[in-house]
């Protein structure tokens, strides 16, 4: 069973996986007529209110019993985009598109009951608290963590920027606890990177999104500028595994790439009136004027969601850039978020969007102009195991060392769980050619290794099946 993996510094996992393309603010007055509507047109809601606080046998509160029936009203849209947020949740989603995160700067995961470190962030607090990899959290401020959830977890390590706080960790390897004080700062957030790459004499600018925060035009603009500065050619922008934001941060990439007054999208709402989305000068950025006739390739999958596919949906119907990598994952619909008086939030569908040549790709997705597969070793959910496997044991854990193993080149003859005599073989192959002790069992020490091995397997992008293709494809836009 997959196990989720958290950012210490905010409760991202609410909205981590989520696909989501979001207005700009929060409609505070939307909220309040609302809540005004509803109690003077359904009595009803009134009534049952009473009747489940005086006669239940189980005890609710007043509180739960009011988000309960905002979360029903949520529900039965059968939107999955359209939601209610508490309080916390709000918060959290706000932060997940924030710029900056308050926290420690550490991974953590839960394994068999336990919170373990999966890695800090390089010069975060948690690095200068010497938090190690394979850490558990035993004690946050002297309270015990038996019973808790990751979230709960999460939210006693979260706090004040400024504000210290005290953990007791086990190391395993040297099998004793350790009291550590770490101090909670400000954690900046990067939404893009990008690289000037050289290849058979020709440079071109690597870009990467991993979504459209509050950010995320200021950093497009600081990376652009460098890639141009630096000679670029052409860009490949990759949006793979993007899930999407605020609709501002593409309306500004997308617009430093057209022409001034061309269409990129349509917002279509539930009257099914059409308002044309039409390249402007930008407000706050001075873009190159060469990034709009610049060479184009843009990288997608799947995993690409909502407001990268309005990105996409513009350079494939406008022509303005040649697509990689495979179908993406087909959100046509836009959410605004409205305040309510409760702190809370409703998250609702209000408008379809559709491409520059009016398609609503929701559920089918932006296609690409050549499909490519991905090695599955970029595809694969990378996590930590703190259990031991040997032969004759099977588990999702062994099934997910298996996958690994075959992707490293490593000869099995299965991959479903089952640790059989040539799974064996491979782990103790394996185990040797990583200088770990030459057993034929999945520990602790052979999940460390293997996921360093994976891990620097990425970092090549020789390795990288899509973007090579992508790097040919730039060579013969410029060559031809």
């Amino acid at each position: 069973m997959r196990r989720s993996r958290f950012f210490v510094f905010a409760i991202l996992a609410v909205m981590a996986a989520s696909v989501f393309l979001l207005l700009d603010g929060c409609s505070a007055d939307k909220g309040k007529r609302a809540d005004s509507v509803m109690k003077g047109a359904f009595p009803v809601i009134d009534e049952a209110y009473g009747i489940i606080q005086e006669n239940a046998v189980y005890p609710v509160e007043g509180d739960r019993l009011i988000e309960g029936a905002l979360r029903g009203m949520a529900d039965v849209i059968g939107d999955p985009y359209s939601t209610y947020l508490s309080e916390e949740e709000a918060a959290a989603h706000r932060e997940s598109l924030a710029g900056e995160k308050v926290g420690i700067g550490a991974e953590i995961t839960r394994s068999g009951g336990r919170y373990i470190i999966v890695s800090p962030i390089k010069g975060s607090p948690a690095e200068k608290a010497g938090l190690q990899p394979y850490d558990e959290i035993v004690r946050i401020n002297g309270e015990a963590l038996g019973g808790l959830t990751l979230q709960e977890v999460i939210k006693k390590i979260r706090g004040k920027e400024g504000t210290a706080l005290d953990m007791t960790i086990y190391r395993p390897d040297l099998n004793k606890h350790l009291e550590l004080k770490v101090m909670r700062e400000v954690i900046p957030v990067k939404t893009v990177t990008a690289e000037l790459m050289e290849e058979r004499g020709t440079k071109f600018g690597y870009i990467a999104l991993t979504m459209f925060g509050d950010e995320t035009a200021a950093e497009w603009k600081k990376a652009t500028d460098d890639m141009i500065k630096g000679g670029a050619e052409a860009l490949v922008i990759d949006v793979r595994g993007n899930p999407g934001g605020y609709l501002r941060a593409v309306g500004e990439v997308a617009g430093s790439l057209l022409q001034d007054d061309t269409v990129f999208a349509y917002m279509q709402n539930a009257k099914g009136q059409l308002t044309p989305l039409v390249v402007e000068p930008s407000e706050k950025f001075n873009f190159d004027e060469k990034l709009k006739k610049i060479p184009i390739v843009l990288l997608q999958d799947k995993g690409s969601a909502s407001a990268s596919e309005v990105l996409s949906g513009a350079m494939k119907d406008l022509r303005r850039g040649f697509i990689i990598g495979q179908v993406s994952f087909g959100k046509g619909t836009v959410q605004d978020t409205m305040e309510l008086s409760n702190g809370g939030e409703m998250k609702l569908s209000t408008h379809k969007w559709l491409t520059p040549k009016e398609t609503w790709i929701h559920g089918k997705g932006v296609n690409v102009d050549l499909e490519t597969e991905q090695s599955k070793l970029f595809t694969e959910h990378i996590r930590f195991s703190t259990d031991v496997y040997a032969t004759g044991d099977y588990h999702e854990d062994i099934a997910y060392g298996q996958r690994l193993l075959s992707g490293l080149g490593y000869k099995l003859e299965r991959d479903d769980g089952y640790f059989d005599e040539a799974t064996a073989l491979a782990v103790h192959e394996f185990r040797v050619d990583a200088k770990v002790s030459p057993e034929s069992i999945m520990d602790r020490k052979f999940f460390a290794a293997i996921r360093e091995h994976v891990e620097n397997y990425r970092k090549d992008k020789a390795n990288d099946k899509q973007l090579q293709v992508a790097i040919g494809y730039v060579h013969h836009l410029l060559n031809d």
